[in-house]
């Protein structure tokens, strides 16, 4: 892309190279494989790095190749083990700005901490602001995500804040199923928009789930439905699910009501300790996931399949790199592979 500056002999413009750096991704240890898929989709090579654990827990960092007065993009998501996964992502931010790069992009694919987003109960940390504190504090110009917990948590950063939607691609691949007589639902108020997103690009109706939790044991309880399911379809979405209790509840109670075969769609699966045995005997048909989380506690069981963000995640680079609208990218919600 040509940019126009002002002549210095005079108010005449002329046009001169783009001002960034060649592109430069680099892989952290939590999203090796989405890494490598996103640098394919680029038509680049990753730049070699390391990051080794020494025998106390203590994290090294280092970036085996020049990048000085490159576009560095990181992609290190902040998931189990989410401590030592964002403490390393802060080292290679650090890392990079001190190789002098002209530019370095947090790529975090999903950020733990967004759930940390308010102070709801009395002396408690509002935990996404503290990490959006030391993003900065490292050196990132600029973070690309994806579904945070609660959109206005870019809002806790200064820097500019990228924020994609899984739902993209979910629904791409959903489409494919020409599941008939649908209906999309949330599992509790706080997704009704996500919810009424996804309807909106399936067209359908939504319906809306109300839960509540009385304490910090991950449990729930499905106070009632919101909408008409007998003899739906039902699509359940959610931003992620960690211990799949509310998505399984939700599933129990929408068969209860009526519902035909139970779909979800989340675009962070956690899936903790015994989640995956418990989604496998669950009401919930098929569970599609993306590949933003590459561990798992459990094996994957076979109502899980999981699909690729790495287009988007490229398409979403390619644009920062190149200076242009990431959302001019995806008019219709789709994403384009660069």
């Amino acid at each position: 892309m040509d940019y126009l500056r002002p002549d210095l002999a005079g108010p005449r413009a002329i046009p001169f190279q783009a001002p960034q750096g060649d592109l430069a991704i680099l892989a952290g240890s939590a999203n090796p494989l989405l890494a490598q898929n996103i640098a394919h989709c680029l038509g680049v090579p990753l730049t070699p790095c390391r990051a080794h654990v020494f025998s106390e827990g203590n994290v090294f960092v280092r970036i085996k190749e020049n990048v000085r007065g490159k576009d560095v993009f990181i992609i290190q998501g902040c998931q189990y083990p989410v401590n030592d996964n964002f403490m390393e992502c802060l080292f290679w931010i650090d890392a990079a700005r001190r190789a002098s790069a002209q530019n370095v992009t947090a790529v975090i694919p999903f950020f733990s901490y967004a759930q940390g987003d308010k102070k709801d109960e009395p002396r408690v940390s509002i935990r996404a602001r503290v990490c959006a504190d030391a993003i900065e504090a490292a050196g990132a110009d600029r973070v690309l995500t994806m579904d945070l917990h609660s959109p206005q948590i870019q809002g806790f950063f200064r820097v500019p804040v990228d924020h994609l939607y899984g739902r993209a691609v979910l629904v791409e691949h959903f489409k494919k199923l020409n599941i008939p007589d649908l209906v999309v639902c949330s599992p509790d108020v706080g997704f009704a928009k996500g919810a009424a997103a996804y309807a909106s690009l399936l067209g359908c109706p939504v319906v809306i789930g109300n839960k509540q939790r009385t304490d910090h044991t991950e449990t729930v309880e499905i106070l009632e439905v919101i909408g008409d399911v007998k003899n739906k379809n039902v699509l359940l979405t959610d931003d992620l699910t960690i211990t799949g209790r509310s998505l399984i509840e939700m599933a129990r109670v929408l068969k209860l009501r009526g519902a035909k075969d139970v779909y979800a769609a989340v675009t962070h699966g956690v899936l903790s300790k015994g989640a995956g045995p418990r989604i496998a005997e669950s009401d919930i048909k098929t569970l599609f996931t993306t590949d933003t989380i590459e561990s798992s506690f459990d094996p994957l069981p076979p109502n899980v399949e999981v699909v690729t963000v790495a287009p988007l995640f490229a398409a979403a680079i390619r644009s920062i790199h190149d200076r242009t609208s990431i959302s001019m990218l995806f008019p219709d919600g789709r994403p384009k592979v660069p």
